[in-house]
């Protein structure tokens, strides 16, 4: 597996698959999750809807994942996770951070995705701080036991987080 660092539009890259950090209803919503709900055009909202509810409003919790086509994205799927809102590293933050990346790297091992292109997951309006979800992104990658894509992007907007990416990966 080859991790590297890109900075730029998620929604742009040419890769199997694309995670987007989204919220528990995956109907869209702000910074990278409006970003590909944009770019992936109608459709994707519409396979989003027809999602089940575990509950209502929540079609993916915290921590978990689910795919979907990439719809008028280059990707061929996107993976949705619902990273958690930082309150101050006391509310399983950094082991719901983890499972977002677990889960997606197993719908990734279960599609046959080649290359795969991670945002910096709740590093937005969630509050993570940058350090501490490189150290838990990095880590839980170079730590997966299962089939890893032989490519993994991990797509900043933000030359701050690219930098801490940068530094983690040494």
């Amino acid at each position: 597996m080859r991790i590297e660092v890109v900075e730029g539009d998620i929604t742009a890259l040419a890769v199997d698959a694309i995670v987007n950090a989204a919220n528990t209803s995956l109907l869209g919503g702000g910074g990278v999750d409006g970003a590909i709900h944009r770019a992936a055009g109608p459709g994707l909202l519409a396979e989003c809807r027809a999602l089940p509810e575990v509950r209502p409003g929540v079609r993916c919790p915290t921590g978990e994942a689910r795919i979907t086509g990439g719809h008028r994205l280059p990707a061929r799927f996107v993976i949705h996770t619902v990273g958690p809102v930082w309150r101050g590293g006391n509310a399983r933050e950094p082991e719901l951070l983890a499972a977002c990346y677990a889960n997606a790297l197993a719908l990734a091992g279960e599609n046959d995705v080649a290359s795969i292109a991670f945002p910096a997951i709740s590093c937005g309006v969630f509050g993570y701080p940058h350090a501490a979800a490189a150290a838990v992104a990095v880590g839980q990658l170079r730590s997966w036991d299962g089939t890893l894509p032989g490519r993994v992007l991990l797509a900043c907007r933000d030359a701050g987080i690219a930098a801490e990416y940068r530094r983690r990966l040494g």
